[in-house]
């Protein structure tokens, strides 16, 4: 043939999907040692290990004396790995899961000789938005890609343009994705007539002149043998991917232009019912992610000690790992979902430990009576924390001024007063540890022995004098001290920590006030500062704080008033509907039941004010035990629900802190129901024609609809990473959140429960997705809750992303550590960051240098002002590698930044 195409052997691995890690890597194995033995024997052949190191990793974990022989082939250029170091999700982790990602995949291919310079996603479920920055600021000069390229396009390579403006050649896999050569190599017979088909075909895509790319493999696919002598038989060459794309300078001049995220279902499959099947393991993640990128990394960085880097290394290889197109996705079966979990719970089980590393070191300088408080956001927080501390004086911070503060819960005082003998009552006894406490003295009258204890004691116990002093007795009391938990408001500086203890009432106020003021509670004690926030106030009927007006209706929904008047009418109404689809794919029964109403309502105060004011709504609710007629028979749509009902109470807790312009919302319910989705729609307060969402370093905006075209129906429900805006009303999100506008309501999808894998016939999608195999975990049954936050909103999204910051990023609470006689340290900053439009969203220590990096959540240039403990500073790409040094003053660094560009900076003293 005079027209050449250019072979691509590869395969595309899935790690862990419909069998679990360990037996997919059985198969690896022996793929691995079939693709090495044959690229020696044949020096022709070429490979393309999917983009991702992890299948190295994995192969050389059992095969470590293959190494060498893995190496001289990727230094040959025969075989190409990484640049990733597993194939993601890209909208189901955090940008900077995307960033480490990418780092550990590059630096871990160079020393096996050189990663592959193309940013390969070939089976990612849409590609989010900022990917052509990430890729370019990571030194690659080109994409690869297959699902949700819009019908726009119409060649196979195309400028895929990233929000600051970032435009990237991107190679589309046209006519059949990864697997478009695939069938071109099935046997010898008819080998010629196939190639000119393909041919035919990709001619259309690539125009008159040039080589043709055929990827040749397929899901977990072997070599075929004779595959040199069949390429040559064709007229065509072997290659790799990045052999076949360095061909390319990375100029995109002429190439057709597509701007921000791909999530078109016109070319192919998008699958978007991941985002809310196993919601669970949604929620571990988004903890996870927050715990160690928000919480470990900066206070390490800017207050620990020795920098834990193996643990936190830990961390982010199983948040990397679980962030895998089949893992956190959650469409696989219930043992890989399983195994994901227990990955990211390790990785926030690292994160927790380095954190309160960190937090312990800084309470050491608290006294035991006291509390640390910590903010891990780069800005001053003025906010609301729960205390448990002892007695009930009130609380004072380090200058001796009073605290605002709200009684919550009194702890019990008489923990045990039972008829007993000295030799049982010592059983109970571990040390200084007595019923979970700590012994600070004993008494011993009429027969009774009598422990005091508290939460810490400087006292020693004798075994000999106790046993001595308390001869004969015949009964124990255990009396602990006074404990209450109590909401503090308090200011904490940016990335910085202060403290909290309690104080005699009489050396607070004076001796005059004590009887004025008998709680710190009292509004008239803390309004005493024009910027303090106003106190909150709430019944079983409306909270209040002067910056929202929450009323609960009789059906358990809310309307909402911002300060600014915007009104939100029927928020928080549950929808129930059917879901007979699969992991993939939402798809409602042909006559489905929609129950929104409950049956009954009921209401109970639980605090009110003025610092926390909070109402449980309890609404009972008949939903369909299941879809009817699935079982035995999942290749049938079901045509309607089951007949039979199961009764569902569906608690809301809604609480209103001082000063925060947004109703917090902690839902809860145990799912006894499979087949259906559960939806908490909020009424828009205005019309909307599009929506907004945070996702990973920039904010995407949406229509109402979403492009058709390969068959699978396009279904306008969105992923939302930190908060979700449109028409007057924003949602705080915890955790990746499914989302729709529809019928003037945004839906935010609290579950969706289905019972198989993938479905052979799914109404929404035209062909299988994988293996149809059940999945009864993923039904998602047992105590299922979700905490979010409602915010009105009067001008624009601008006004939700501090908010959402605060959201997610709790101050945090640890026990002071120290000598009772220690006074309370002075509050400290570690690092501010300021700025239109800026958000930090890592900070971390490298090389000796503390790395921060930052995104302008705008689309008009800005200035990212930086303040801290620094003489020296320098950009970086996001890969670490050190570029352009900047001018600090006085402690302070002014970043100019365009419109949402993600930037890199290295501190150092």
């Amino acid at each position: 043939m005079t027209t050449e195409i250019v072979v691509v052997p590869h395969t595309h691995w899935d790690r862990e999907w419909y069998e679990p890690f360990q037996r997919f890597r059985l198969r690896l194995v022996a793929l691995l040692d079939e693709v090495l033995d044959t690229m020696e024997r044949e020096p022709a052949y070429h490979f393309t290990l999917d983009g991702q190191l992890a299948c190295v990793d994995d192969y050389l974990e059992v095969r470590p004396e293959n190494r060498d022989r893995v190496a001289a082939l990727v230094e040959s250029g025969r075989l190409a790995v990484g640049p990733w170091q597993i194939l993601l999700d890209e909208f189901l982790c955090s940008g900077e899961n995307i960033v480490r990602n990418l780092e550990l995949g590059m630096a871990r291919s160079d020393k096996l000789g050189g990663a592959m310079p193309v940013g390969y996603l070939p089976d990612m479920f849409g590609h989010t938005a900022q990917m052509p920055q990430i890729l370019r600021k990571a030194g690659l000069l080109h994409a690869c890609v297959y699902r949700g390229v819009p019908q726009a396009v119409t060649t196979d390579a195309f400028a895929w343009v990233a929000p600051d403006g970032t435009a990237l050649r991107t190679q589309y896999l046209p006519a059949g994705g990864y697997g478009n050569g695939a069938h071109l190599f099935s046997d010898a017979e008819g080998l010629g007539q196939r190639a000119a088909g393909f041919v035919r075909t990709m001619r259309e895509w690539h125009g008159p002149d040039g080589p043709l790319l055929a990827m040749y493999g397929t899901d977990h696919s072997a070599p075929v043998r004779g595959l040199p002598g069949m390429v040559a038989e064709i007229g065509a060459r072997m290659d790799t991917l990045s052999g076949y794309i360095g061909a390319y300078s990375g100029d995109v001049a002429g190439l057709p232009r597509v701007h921000g995220e791909l999530r078109s279902h016109a070319r192919a499959n998008i699958l978007p019912g991941v985002i809310s099947v196993r919601p669970h393991v949604k929620q571990a993640m988004g903890r996870a992610e927050r715990m160690v990128e928000r919480y470990a990394e900066p206070l390490a960085a800017l207050w620990g000690a020795e920098w834990p880097g193996r643990f936190l290394d830990m961390a982010w290889w199983r948040l990397v790992d679980a962030s895998g197109h089949d893992s956190v996705t959650g469409c696989g079966v219930d043992d890989t979902a399983q195994q994901v979990a227990a990955r990211i719970a390790e990785a926030e089980q690292l994160g927790q430990a380095v954190r309160d590393m960190v937090t312990a070191r800084l309470a050491e300088a608290v006294p035991s009576d006291g509390v640390l408080v910590v903010n891990p956001t780069p800005a001053p927080r003025h906010g609301v924390v729960i205390v448990d501390t002892a007695g009930a004086d009130p609380l004072v911070d380090p200058s001796g001024a009073p605290v605002p503060v709200q009684p919550l819960e009194y702890a019990a005082t008489l923990l045990l007063d039972e008829p007993m003998d000295l030799a049982t009552a010592l059983t109970l006894i571990h040390g200084t540890e007595l019923y979970g406490q700590h012994i600070t003295g004993y008494t011993v009258e009429d027969g009774t022995l009598t422990f005091t204890v508290a939460r810490q004691t400087s006292v020693v116990i004798d075994p000999d004098e106790l046993r001595t002093a308390a001869a004969g007795i015949t009964s124990v009391r255990i009396l602990a001290e006074p404990r209450r938990t109590v909401a503090a408001l308090v200011e904490a500086p940016p990335l910085g920590h202060t403290s909290l203890r309690p104080a005699p009432r009489e050396r607070v106020y004076g001796g005059d006030q004590v009887e004025r003021l008998p709680g710190l509670h009292h509004p008239s004690c803390w309004l005493s500062s024009d910027s303090a926030p106003l106190p909150v106030r709430g019944d079983t009927t409306v909270l209040d704080n002067g910056l929202l007006r929450v009323t609960i209706e009789v059906d358990g929904s809310l309307t909402l008033v911002g300060q600014d008047g915007t009104t939100v009418t029927g928020a928080g109404r549950i929808v129930d509907g059917g879901d007979v689809g699969d992991t993939y794919n939402h798809a409602p029964p042909l006559s489905d039941l929609i129950v929104s109403e409950p049956v009954d309502a009921d209401f109970e105060l639980v605090c009110t004010g003025p610092l926390v004011a909070v109402v449980d709504v309890r609404r009972t609710y008949l939903w369909p035990a299941s879809g009817e007629g699935l079982e035995g028979a999942p290749e049938v749509p079901a045509l309607t629900r089951g007949a039979r009902m199961e009764e569902i109470v569906l608690t809301t807790r809604v609480e209103l802190r001082s000063g925060e312009p947004f109703v917090r919302l902690g839902i809860t319910f145990d799912n006894r129901c499979d087949d259906h989705r559960v939806r908490l729609h909020v009424p828009l307060p205005r019309p909307a024609a599009q929506s907004h969402a945070e996702g990973q370093f920039a904010v995407v905006t949406r229509g109402l609809t979403a492009e058709g075209g390969c068959g699978e129906t396009p279904l306008p429900t969105f992923p939302a990473s930190s908060w979700v805006a449109a028409g007057g009303v924003a949602a705080l999100l915890e955790h990746v959140t499914e989302y729709e506008v529809v019928d003037g309501e945004l839906a935010l999808t609290l579950l969706r429960s289905v019972g198989y894998l993938s479905r052979n016939r799914n109404v929404s999608r035209p062909e299988p997705a994988g293996p149809q195999l059940p999945t009864p975990a993923a039904q998602s049954r047992g105590l299922r809750s979700v905490s979010l936050a409602l915010m009105p909103y009067q001008e624009g999204w601008d006004e939700v992303v501090p908010q959402a910051e605060a959201f997610r990023h709790d101050l945090l609470v640890v026990p002071g550590l120290g000598e009772r006689s220690l006074p309370l340290p002075s509050p400290a900053a570690g690092l501010s960051v300021d700025g239109e439009g800026v958000v930090m969203t890592s900070l971390r220590e490298r090389d000796g240098w503390r790395e921060l990096r930052v995104v302008a959540l705008t689309s008009s240039d800005t200035e990212a002002v930086i303040g801290g403990r620094f003489t020296r500073a320098r950009r970086a790409d996001l890969r670490g590698r050190p570029g352009e040094p900047l001018d600090v003053t006085d402690g302070t660094l002014r970043l100019p930044l365009g419109g949402w560009e993600i930037a890199t900076v290295q501190l150092s003293d």
